[in-house]
């Protein structure tokens, strides 16, 4: 039988935002609604490194009233919405006010279809994530967790490649390879 154990700080702030992109794939996101538990596997991340990275919300030190959850310590939820319809479901990284952070593009549903779950929009709507998860801290919530459920990924299993929709930070940026994701994965969302 698996334990199951509730990452905790240390996890997202111990190693750089680019070894925790990777280190949390095969990891389970939990989200409870009421009685309900809706849980996915990590299969696809993208890395954003803060105030030099291009694409970050970040960049050059911004801050705004959409992006303040990025500079709490790691492990806080950071969602936004895009297009005005999809919410982009990322967790800080680092130290507080230093914002880093990831976005989770894909999971593994426990139960369900293969499209259920393979984008960052898609996932926000089957899981259940909005606004109102913006800034909770999955180190501590009993609504909102991720769990290691003993699933061990070889370093060997994870790919990399560009980031997804970025070519508004210009070429380098757009083509820096920090999506992530388990090799194989029929859930993963592009390859």
């Amino acid at each position: 039988m698996t334990s199951m154990a509730k990452l905790t700080r240390k996890f997202f702030t111990d190693s750089s935002t680019l070894e925790i992109s990777k280190n949390i794939l095969g990891k389970y996101l939990v989200h409870k609604i009421g009685d309900k538990k809706i849980v996915g596997k990590i299969v696809e991340t993208e890395a954003y490194v803060g105030v030099e990275d291009g694409a970050s919300h970040a960049l050059g030190g911004k801050r705004t009233a959409r992006n303040k959850a990025e500079y709490l310590i790691g492990g806080h939820i950071y969602i936004y919405l895009v297009y005005g319809m999809y919410w982009q479901f990322n967790i800080s990284t680092a130290e507080k006010d230093a914002p880093e952070c990831f976005l989770i593009r894909a999971l593994e549903p426990e139960k369900g279809d293969v499209k259920l779950a393979n984008g960052p929009g898609k996932l926000c709507r089957w899981m259940g994530l909005d606004k109102s998860l913006y800034g909770v801290d999955v180190c501590k919530s009993d609504k909102i967790w991720i769990e290691n459920r003993g699933d061990v990924i070889n370093p060997c299993d994870i790919m990399s490649g560009p980031r997804i929709g970025i070519d508004y930070a210009g070429e380098y940026w757009a083509n820096v390879p920090w999506r992530f994701w388990i090799k194989n994965n029929k859930f993963v969302s592009k390859y």
